[in-house]
């Protein structure tokens, strides 16, 4: 003969817990989700950025082209893809590098973040070979 043992179905003293470890459970999986959300979100625009200024590199790069023509097609694509608010610092310049003329792009722009103590700066270049 086996013997089950025999638990109450509920105690006076557990009634409600489980609406309260729903809201706890509910509460970490919402801010786990908003985590993950922010940090793609992060990412995709600081790729973006990355794109952008390599490409305006590339078009100052061109012989008939100059740095201005590349801060201007990196402004452009910029704010084609995302808010005009991340198009404001662009800045072009010519280093060497091995002896060779590079082209640089840089962006420099605020992220706002939500979970973290406001925002982050993000720097993103795109550099290219003068011809």
């Amino acid at each position: 003969m086996s013997s089950k043992p025999q638990f109450p179905v509920s105690s006076v003293h557990e009634r409600g817990s489980a609406v309260a470890e729903f809201l706890f459970t509910t509460i970490l999986v919402l801010v786990l989700c908003a985590s993950i959300v922010q940090v793609a979100f992060a990412l995709h625009v600081r790729n973006t950025l990355i794109d952008c200024a390599s490409e305006g590199a590339r078009y100052a790069a061109l012989h008939d082209s100059s740095l201005d023509e590349g801060v201007n097609r990196t402004r452009s694509l910029i704010t084609s893809t995302l808010p005009d608010r991340y198009a404001q610092q662009i800045r072009a310049s010519i280093t060497h590098v091995g002896g060779q003329a590079v082209i640089e792009v840089e962006v420099h722009t605020q992220l706002p973040l939500l979970a973290m103590v406001g925002p982050t700066t993000v720097y993103a270049t795109g550099r290219a070979l003068a011809e």
